[in-house]
């Protein structure tokens, strides 16, 4: 167990995710860390190629006694969903995140961690600047915006790489082989404001949902966790049955790819229904506490009297097509596998709303392992949008990574996992978003795999890395990168 973050750092996988966690790296904000990449190469003598996407390639020459291996791709992404606690200052696009240890956790401040994917990052440049780790050619790939448009990923010109194996070190738990994900798209219904006058005698009031967890929209959808968007929307369309209001704004969700944790409705009405409307939020507290108590039992709807210079307000069609969109908007799990039990295999989550000045945005992100549930579920969401005469439009369409039965890398994995600890590694599949369907699109024959160390509540202020389960995972990477040498490449020729 390590006492403080200098001790720490003294391990080369830790120094390195120390140095990234000081260079700011949310999705769409990548130019720093992507120099920084360029740097460390160019200053190793390393070939070096930085594509337009911001995407880095660093290549490096086999170890002696290497050079007869085939190339290894290891791939990771240079970008972090950012998150905060309400209230905390930090400013993703200059602070640098503040670690912290746990017991055997690391931990930032108030902020996402980041090791989803800055122990890629970290464990890549660890291996490129080693002198004493056996290993083939590498080439090693660190892409942009996975978290958002996997746009990085879709943009790597496939001619810069000569690589057939595979290694994506995107995976979040440690001795599990992750051999299958599923595609993704991103569905975006905008809804056109109407504005209307509001009458003078009227109080404004913010209802803000609060105390979810939220989580990845893929690994966390299946622990029935509280969506902020779709619990305002329900109290909304309750609150219209019994008083009239109005409302100004609905913003919730920060990413579209995180189950939204918070939410915020700014209405105004007369004072004779005030009352009302604090009866109504004591009733969905409870509703809520119920439903959720399991899951989320910190949740509770919040009511703040507050000062406003505004002037308009929704009209009435615009916000009962609004609260419609919040109500019908499909979401959560839509099927499970047959096949893998207990694996999801197809959700979407209402990951973002957004007021602007003359549209309100509802941004979901929809996933699938099966191609043609992925499009069944965005054309549930487009009936919704042309029904209240909507916008509609998806984007960041990225393919799912099917299943390899016959995956060398796989077995050279469970070969040394079995000599290592006497046992089977359990392979799995996950509901989310790997970059390793886009290269399996691009270089026809890839043999692909992903590992990683546990890492828990990533998309989240909570999110954590296990220190130990890191270490481990390093080691276990790295005995498969000497065995290379011993694995008969030919006799199970791909």
């Amino acid at each position: 167990m390590y006492n403080s973050l200098e001790e720490l750092k003294k391990h080369r996988v830790f120094y390195y995710f120390s140095e990234i966690s000081n260079i700011p790296r949310g999705s769409g904000n990548e130019k720093a860390i992507s120099d920084y990449l360029v740097r460390f190469g160019k200053e190793r003598h390393l070939e070096v190629i930085q594509d337009e996407a911001l995407n880095v390639i660093i290549k490096k020459k086999a170890t002696p006694g290497y050079e007869n291996i085939p190339t290894v791709i290891i791939q990771g992404h240079m970008d972090m969903v950012c998150e905060k606690n309400k209230g905390t200052l930090h400013d993703f696009e200059k602070d640098p995140l503040l670690l912290r240890i746990v017991g055997d956790m690391l931990y930032a401040t108030d902020t996402t961690l980041g090791a989803d994917n800055g122990i890629a990052v970290a464990y890549a440049l660890a291996l490129l600047d080693s002198d004493d780790i056996p290993h083939p050619s590498l080439e090693v790939v660190i892409t942009t915006e996975e978290e958002t448009t996997m746009g990085g990923a879709l943009a790597v010109d496939p001619a810069n790489l000569n690589g057939k194996i595979f290694i994506n070190i995107d995976s979040e738990e440690d001795n599990k082989l992750l051999v299958s994900s599923a595609g993704g798209i991103k569905v975006i219904q905008t809804l056109p404001i109407v504005w209307q006058d509001i009458p003078k005698d009227v109080s404004a009031y913010c209802i803000s949902v609060r105390g979810l967890k939220g989580g990845h929209s893929g690994m966390s959808i299946n622990k029935g966790r509280g969506n902020s968007n779709k619990i305002i929307g329900r109290l909304l369309y309750d609150l219209l049955a019994k008083f009239p209001y109005f409302i100004q704004q609905i913003n919730g969700g920060v990413a579209v790819n995180a189950i939204p944790r918070e939410a915020d409705a700014i209405i105004l009405l007369h004072s004779d229904s005030v009352e009302k409307l604090e009866n109504k939020i004591d009733e969905w507290n409870v509703i809520f506490k119920n439903e959720l108590q399991t899951s989320d039992p910190d949740v509770y709807i919040s009511l703040e009297n507050i000062k406003f210079d505004f002037t308009k307000a929704f009209s009435e069609e615009t916000m009962r097509k609004a609260i419609t969109s919040l109500m019908l908007i499909p979401n959560g799990i839509q099927s499970m596998s047959m096949e893998i039990e207990g694996l999801v295999e197809s959700s979407t989550n209402l990951g973002v709303v957004t007021t602007l000045d003359t549209e309100i945005k509802f941004e979901s992100d929809t996933r699938s392992s099966v191609k043609s549930l992925k499009y069944n579920i965005v054309n549930k969401a487009k009936i919704v949008a042309d029904t209240l005469g909507c916008q509609f439009t998806s984007e960041c369409n990225y393919p799912e990574w099917p299943y390899n039965p016959n995956s060398n890398i796989r077995k050279l994995f469970e070969k040394i996992h079995k000599k290592k600890h006497g046992t089977d590694i359990e392979i799995i599949a996950v509901h989310a978003g790997i970059e390793c369907g886009i290269f399996i699109e691009k270089i026809p024959g890839l043999d692909a795999i992903s590992i990683g160390p546990d890492m828990y509540n990533v998309h989240t202020p909570d999110e954590h890395l296990n220190i130990h389960s890191t270490m481990n995972n390093w080691k276990y990477f790295l005995s498969v990168l000497k065995e290379m040498k011993s694995f008969n490449w030919k006799e199970n020729s791909m």
